[in-house]
């Protein structure tokens, strides 16, 4: 059976930047009056190895109050910027057209719309009435390497028809300045916004073949990493230390995940994670017992961009497809769950 291979990857970025030092200056005039442990958690504003990030609005905008009018306005807004500028590169990339697409997967979790994104923009993208679309919420930062799974199979059922995966993420419209919490102050050091969209089809080809995937969720878990919901938004929930974890119990899922497909750790050749934070990429590099400082593309994207959540790993794979990928790529990504999802890419 044929497998699904990459025909083309594209990134896009909502216009505002907001430097981590803005961020910082942002943080304490919301919180450092009101927040008793506001001090004890700001370093990691200097910690977090982020220089600047994107925003869909610009930074005043978050200071001002807001609840979920606002918020989703904004992100129907932002997110359908991004998806149209992430797809419409995508396509020109694989020389195609959108009324070329046969499948169009959405990824989002910072948001909710219905009608979903991919119907919003379908007029201004030109997708055809009997396109199939799939969107898929909840994955969180894991919704790259999953989604990619689900478009993966969704073209390999099919050969010969393009799938079009576009993940996007508002992140920034989490920023929560009511919520006193050492979570929120983390996200707020953390977050940014962008889209990555793919092309897929199963067919002999020279793009990298999406060679095998799969899952692991952690038992009792749900409390590490989601959303609550209020009137004002969405407000983040960590509430376990996320790198530790990691460090301990990636490795062995990582290990299972990849022999259900006969392979193990040796048979990779390259890396490609999603880089959720500093702490995380270096928990990471040793759980999958990595010389420090290997995952040098995932440092370099969360300097650049911050934390994007599902989009974030396309743009280090980006990196990766721009140097040539060896015989075998993993990919992975953690989020809501507590979920590990895992992707092999073999080259052609």
């Amino acid at each position: 059976m044929l497998k699904a291979r990459i025909v083309s990857l594209a990134t896009a970025v909502p216009p505002h930047v907001i430097s981590q030092s803005d961020a910082a200056s942002f943080a304490t005039a919301a919180f450092g009056g009101r927040f008793d442990g506001f001090e004890q958690v700001a370093g990691v504003f200097m910690t977090s190895g982020i220089r600047r990030r994107r925003a869909v609005r610009p930074l005043e905008w978050y200071m001002q109050p807001l609840g979920w009018p606002e918020r989703s306005e904004a992100y129907v807004d932002g997110a359908c910027r991004m998806f149209a500028d992430a797809a419409g590169r995508a396509l020109d990339n694989a020389r195609l057209r959108a009324c070329d697409i046969d499948t169009v997967v959405t990824v989002s979790s910072t948001g909710v719309t219905t009608p979903s994104l991919e119907v919003r923009v379908a007029g201004q993208m030109g997708f055809r009435p009997d396109v199939e679309r799939v969107p898929v919420f909840g994955l969180g930062c894991a919704g790259g390497v999953s989604g990619l799974s689900i478009a993966a199979r969704l073209a390999q059922s099919r050969p010969g028809s393009n799938v079009l995966l576009v993940a996007v993420e508002a992140c920034t419209l989490s920023f929560r300045a009511d919520q006193l919490t050492k979570a929120n102050v983390v996200a707020t050091a953390l977050f940014g916004d962008g889209a990555a969209a793919l092309v897929l089809r199963a067919e002999d080809g020279d793009g990298a073949e999406i060679e095998s995937t799969a899952q692991h969720t952690w038992p009792d878990t749900l409390d590490i990493m989601g959303w609550s919901v209020d009137a004002e938004g969405l407000g983040v929930i960590f509430d376990r230390s996320i790198p530790p974890f990691a460090e301990e119990h990636f490795g062995p899922a990582a290990r299972a995940m990849l022999a259900r497909a006969g392979l193990n750790l040796p048979d990779i050749e390259r890396f490609v994670c999603h880089p959720g934070g500093a702490k995380v990429v270096t928990a990471l590099e040793r759980a999958l017992q990595l010389p420090q400082g290997l995952l040098a593309d995932e440092r370099a994207v969360l300097e650049d961009y911050g934390n994007m959540s599902a989009p974030t790993v396309f743009f280090v794979l980006e990196r990766a497809l721009a140097t040539g990928l060896p015989r075998r790529t993993l990919m992975t990504a953690m989020g809501p769950g507590f979920t590990a999802a895992t992707a092999t890419l073999r080259a052609a």
